[in-house]
């Protein structure tokens, strides 16, 4: 059992009433699939309820922090770990809208509504802000939701829109949105894909976000609003239910130019030798035994050695590593706001990606893929090979390096090997978490 909240009664749907303890020993033992192998990991002795933070990332490989084998700088990341627990076997849907899905409801997606990409979530199902509010939680959310209805237009006006060089009314049915899915507040998109520098389907609850300034950057904007809120929600005296859903490292590659400075020339000697050191780094930090987890092969077929844009793909990797690197340093403002409020100690924190790195390298502009930037400027997609990290370049890893980031494992994102699948999870909570800081356990979680 993962959080015992036992304070009163609650009526669902009119007809059944029982303590919030057992709606959240059954949201956890029954929905939440195997979350209730947590019951050997946690003491509860808590007599204050805890406030609970969900950190989600967005296409991470599973070898990408220090603390799972990566060389991408992630301190912030890192100590998460160190002071907690890693999960080497927790799994996800392998796709970004039904991994959400599964999240927020504990249960599995195609029942939910979640049956292709870019449905709403169904009404016969409640969500964990749903269930928290009944306990008297306060709710929140930054980033992308992705569990709304999403339907186009005609191609050239499709392209204006993703461009914000038009309002064509709400980017999804609004009974939908966040907002209206248990959450309080929620700054972030609605659409699973965004331009960093000027997203598409950004909201304020159900208020769409006209324009933005002109050194925005959407990573930063989430670490912002979730700064705002929780000084908002520390000052209340009710617990807080935050879910954190950065959009990074999701295609496109985009990336302020101090943070991809920092990992200049550090992919120039390509995947296969990325493989080899993050498997090395792994058996040596005890994450996996080589004698049961073998190091995979190149699925891709592409061999580092023939490549010919070398320079180019290492760059790529560079922008991909850059824009984690800018999540963890949000983690640790988090962190260090936490602190700051007093909320730090009773917060349990969840930090987990949506599904393996991924390796889709779309050749133009499509259905969320845009054609322009607001003022009209064409972007570049990877066969005209643009720079890597600038916001008229819609560059992707590709499988390569997808491959290689999801050490030890096979493939990527949307297949169901565990490239797919797996993701690497982290529990910190001070107050509650009983094991040794920096433990690590195989146990299988969904």
């Amino acid at each position: 059992m993962l959080i015992y909240v036992n304070y009163k009664t609650i009526n669902i749907n009119g007809n059944l009433s029982i303590k919030f303890e057992t709606i959240i020993i059954s949201y956890m033992k029954k929905t939440f699939l195997t979350l209730a192998s947590f019951s050997t990991v946690f003491a509860i002795a808590q007599t204050e309820k805890p406030n609970i933070m969900i950190i989600m990332v967005d296409d991470m490989g599973y070898s990408d922090p220090g603390c799972f084998g990566g060389e991408i700088n992630t301190p912030n990341i890192d100590a998460l770990a160190n002071n907690g627990m890693r999960f080497t076997q927790f799994y996800n849907c392998s796709r970004s809208c039904p991994s959400r899905a599964a999240l927020m409801t504990g249960r599995y997606p195609q029942v939910v509504g979640i049956t292709a990409m870019g449905r709403s979530l169904t009404n016969d199902c409640v969500t964990i802000p749903e269930v928290l509010k009944t306990a008297g939680y306060n709710t929140a959310m930054t980033g992308k939701w992705h569990l709304s209805l999403t339907q186009g237009r005609a191609y050239s006006e499709q392209m204006q829109w993703l461009a914000n060089r038009v309002d064509y009314g709400e980017f999804s049915p609004k009974a939908a949105y966040p907002c209206n899915r248990g959450f309080d507040e929620h700054y972030g998109i609605i659409w699973g894909v965004a331009n960093y520098f000027d997203p598409f389907s950004l909201v304020h609850n159900e208020q769409r976000i006209d324009t933005v300034p002109k050194n925005f950057y959407m990573t930063d904007y989430v670490t912002e609003k979730t700064l705002d809120l929780i000084d908002i929600d520390s000052k209340k005296p009710e617990p807080f239910f935050m879910y954190v859903a950065y959009t990074a490292p999701h295609w496109p590659l985009h990336a302020k130019p101090e943070d991809i400075a920092k990992y200049k020339g550090k992919y120039d000697t390509g995947w296969d030798e990325l493989r080899k050191t993050r498997y090395n780094r792994m058996v040596e930090m005890g994450l996996i035994n080589p004698s049961q987890v073998p190091m995979s092969k190149n699925e891709s077929n592409r061999p580092w050695a023939n490549e010919t844009y070398k320079s180019w793909e290492a760059g790529n990797m560079e922008v991909h590593a850059a824009m984690l690197d800018c999540v963890d340093q949000g983690i640790g403002k988090i962190i260090a706001k936490l602190k700051e409020t007093g909320e730090y100690d009773n917060t349990i924190i969840f930090f987990m990606s949506d599904n393996g790195a991924s390796p889709e390298r779309y050749p133009s502009a499509d259905f969320d893929r845009p054609s322009m930037t607001r003022n009209g400027t064409p972007i570049q997609y990877p066969a005209e090979r643009p720079t890597p990290g600038i916001e008229t370049s819609y560059n992707y890893i590709g499988d390569a390096w997808a491959g290689a980031l999801n050490t030890p494992y096979r493939y990527w994102k949307s297949e169901s090997f565990y490239g797919g699948t797996a993701t690497p999870m982290i529990v910190q909570w001070p107050a509650g978490l009983k094991t040794n800081p920096g433990s690590v356990t195989n146990q299988p979680v969904h």
